[in-house]
């Protein structure tokens, strides 16, 4: 039986809250299913439809596998130099790692939604990372997501969750907006409560946004995105 592993990510561009991953594995019966499903990037659906097609995908799915990326770690990497798509690369291989620990043996193919332009470094660089590399197919691909029903599936449960975590700051800190640089509630939200909220975990301190706001708080410039 075929199997076939879905990566994506939520949240990777976000000032306020941590990065999600998410891996499904499925089977070939099981893909056939999610496709009927309509279940498609996550990006093209509405908050309402995310849920419903996430309690689709949790039934007709062999395994999952979420990891997060909290802001403390992404800061760690960027001003160490790692950067975030380094970060990025181990998270994957650790849902990687997950799934072939359990299926030992097993052909597995495995399909990436690339965060980096350059797929084949990127590709290479995440394979560092792997504990057995046996029976595995590997693609990297852009728009992945879009393409591939088993990553639109992980798409889907990454940005759940990005959103719950999003909820649970909300109920916490109070209107935040969605946590992106862009957003006007975030922006004011930053403005006004950032520095009293420094140390709260919430905030990547390493990006632009907070350095030009609060530049006394600043360690190190923001890594680069290209590998």
């Amino acid at each position: 039986m075929a199997l076939i592993i879905g990566i994506d990510d939520s949240g990777r561009g976000p000032l306020i809250g941590p990065m999600i991953l998410a891996g499904v594995l499925v089977d070939a019966d099981q893909e056939k299913i999610l496709k009927k499903s309509e279940v498609k990037d996550s990006k093209m659906l509405t908050h309402a439809q995310r849920l419903e097609l996430g309690k689709i995908i949790e039934k007709n799915i062999i395994d999952k596998k979420i990891v997060k990326a909290s802001p403390k770690e992404i800061d760690e990497a960027v001003n160490s130099g790692t950067n975030l798509n380094t970060l990025e690369a181990m998270k994957t291989a650790e849902i990687i790692n997950y799934f072939t620990k359990k299926n030992k043996n097993k052909k597995i193919s495995i399909v990436i939604d690339c965060p980096s332009v350059n797929k084949i470094m990127w590709g290479n660089k995440m394979m560092t990372f792997l504990e057995n590399t046996e029976n595995l197919d590997i693609r990297c691909e852009h728009k992945a997501d879009r393409d591939y029903v088993a990553v639109s599936a992980a798409s889907i449960l990454a940005k759940n969750m990005r959103e719950e975590e999003v909820a649970k700051i909300k109920k916490e800190y109070g209107p935040i907006g969605s946590g992106y640089p862009a957003d006007p509630v975030t922006k004011e939200f930053l403005k006004n409560h950032g520095k009293r909220l420094a140390d709260s975990g919430i905030f990547r301190k390493s990006w632009a946004t907070w350095k030009a706001l609060f530049p006394e708080k600043s360690q190190a410039t923001l890594g680069d995105f290209k590998n």
